[in-house]
């Protein structure tokens, strides 16, 4: 889905404002070019970039998908597929601020763990999840077409986080979630319960104490596992299935599943867990994956079990700098017990298209891309992509389309505050990638900045913009470490004419460069380091995003 910025937003940039053209992002990274696709495969993963903590439910043939947002506005994308290869986004679940209120958040808060759920018994999908901010707490939002919009938050009685909800076969809802264990019980650090609570579906609202704990610790309390998580419910020949996520969202992450003979239990963990993890070979892996788990299943074409979860694909220094991003796997549930298939030995970066399904059309027709793929946009239209995010807040606050371009109206805002920014972000996708774009901009003062921004969190970034000193105007690079700035480079250019402003990566090497005849690059600041937009360094939960950026509050003078 494509968002139209209002008629308020309609007009020309402010005085000060950039204006930004001919943007590119290319992506080309070597294990695509070394695993072409052939007839009837596809890549994974199948959403590339800051897309983590996947859920899925079904309706009919259509598939429906969501995933974390954190901080960035609006909240929860959502995609839609008829095979569950070829997926668009159709928009996003939390698209208003009456939804979504995380204007002073760190961007590693604000929405997590999103689950989506069709209710056959009274034909509407419901998205729950927990809101680190605005004071919600666990919310549902519902509709009866995910095309066409969500309620409002409605708000649910319990703490923990990661909730899910499930429909019974005689209409009976249940939310399982992760919580801490009762008051003086925790035994470690880490540990953690799942809980289970009856909802009552006619008034949205769980049942008072009707809470059980179904899972203390994990699957074997006594090798004290950390972070039993990411609940979801299913049924299947009469039995119960809970599975989650253990072992933390890092190395040693997996998903486990539980049998009980109902929704509330008692529940036993399979014999043969984890049923997907990565975490058992060696760093040196070609092309690793890692950090598998956090899933969900849904019943595929064919009647074939598939199943979505997050991992990663770090770089030649084993840095996330790409984020958590959405995995799929084939399911087989022709045992007791659902399994992964080869989700349990080094992941592959290509699988055969499911039974049935013969048109491999990411990147294409609105699809939304995979493997290596360039996307451009010279924003003249009346529509903005739904890949592009705000941090904080509406993009529809500070942008402007106009018939040269893309119009920023700055904020008094710096990238490193804990507010909206005046920032328009597009998700690193790949370790290999150029960023590009045309800024026509002529600042005032000092206080004034735009160009471009990699972005791993409010205290890990560089920022490379165009400011004046005196009656002069410069190029600036600027990294930020710990929330400590420096600018590492500088230098004097002449703005007659637009610039090409241009961040380029090769692993963890990084590289900014501009030009003044839209061929021709000059590097500023030599080669520098992407350690501090990983999270290894940085912390944290998403990936790194790559922004137009402007500011009437810049702290980063030329040297």
């Amino acid at each position: 889905m494509l968002f139209a910025v209002g008629a308020c937003a309609q007009t020309k940039a402010q005085k000060n404002g950039p204006v930004f053209n001919n943007f590119v992002y290319q992506g080309n990274d070597k294990v695509y070019n070394d695993f072409p696709l052939k007839e009837g495969e596809f890549y994974n993963p199948i959403l590339q970039g800051c897309y983590p903590d996947p859920a899925i439910t079904r309706k009919g043939d259509d598939y429906y998908m969501v995933c974390s947002s954190f901080a960035m506005f609006p909240g929860v994308p959502i995609f839609h597929s008829k095979d569950l290869v070829n997926w668009k986004q159709i928009g996003h679940v939390l698209d208003r601020t009456s939804q979504l209120d995380v204007h002073d958040t760190g961007i590693s808060s604000g929405v997590y763990a999103p689950g989506i759920t069709y209710n056959p018994h009274n034909d509407t999908f419901y998205m729950i999840t927990t809101a680190f901010a605005g004071g919600l707490g666990n919310i549902i939002v519902k509709t009866k077409d995910p095309m066409k919009g969500w309620s409002d938050p409605i708000k649910l009685d319990f703490a923990g986080i990661d909730p899910s909800i499930f429909f019974d076969d005689d209409g009976k809802g249940y939310v399982v979630h992760n919580d801490a264990p009762a008051k003086g019980k925790e035994l470690y650090n880490g540990h953690r319960v799942i809980k289970v609570w009856e909802y009552d579906v006619e008034n949205d609202k769980i049942i008072p104490e009707s809470d059980i704990v179904i899972v203390n610790g994990g699957t074997d309390i006594s090798k004290r596992p950390i972070w039993i998580e990411a609940p979801h419910l299913y049924k299947k020949d009469g039995n119960y299935y809970l599975m989650c996520a253990e072992g933390g969202t890092g190395g040693w992450h997996s998903e486990v599943v539980f049998i009980g003979s109902s929704p509330k239990g008692p529940f036993n963990p399979a014999p043969s867990n984890p049923i997907l993890t990565q975490r058992y070979f060696g760093n040196n892996r070609n092309y690793k994956v890692d950090w598998a788990g956090h899933a969900d299943i849904v019943k595929g074409p064919g009647d074939k079990y598939y199943g979505v979860f997050l991992a990663i694909r770090p770089n030649e220094k084993d840095r996330v700098n790409i984020g958590r991003e959405t995995f799929i796997l084939p399911v087989d549930w022709s045992g007791l017990f659902p399994v992964f298939e080869n989700g349990l030995i080094p992941m592959e970066p290509k699988l055969k298209m499911p039974e049935g399904v013969t048109g491999n059309r990411t990147g294409k027709d609105g699809f939304f891309p995979n493997g290596n793929f360039v996307y451009k946009e010279d924003f003249n239209s009346e529509n903005l992509d739904d890949r592009w995010i705000g941090l904080r807040g509406p993009r529809e606050e500070f942008i402007s389309l106009t018939k040269k371009g893309l119009g920023i109206n700055p904020f008094d805002v710096n990238i490193k505050e804990l507010k909206p920014t005046s920032t328009l972000f597009y998700r690193q996708q790949h370790n290999t990638f150029s960023f590009s774009a045309d800024i026509d901009y002529k600042p005032s003062s000092e206080k004034d900045l735009a160009g471009i921004t990699c972005l791993q969190n409010e205290g890990f970034n560089y920022v490379f913009g165009i400011t004046k000193k005196e009656k002069d105007y410069y190029l600036v690079l600027q990294r930020t470490e710990k929330g400590q700035s420096v600018v590492i480079a500088s230098e004097k250019i002449d703005i007659k004419k637009p610039l090409g402003l241009k961040v380029a990566a090769d692993g963890d090497k990084y590289e900014f460069s501009y030009s003044i005849d839209g061929s021709d690059f000059i590097n500023v600041g030599g080669v520098v380091s992407g350690d501090i937009l990983s999270t290894n360094r940085a912390k944290g939960f998403t990936g790194c995003l790559l922004g137009l950026y402007a500011t009437a509050a810049n702290d980063a003078q030329p040297n």
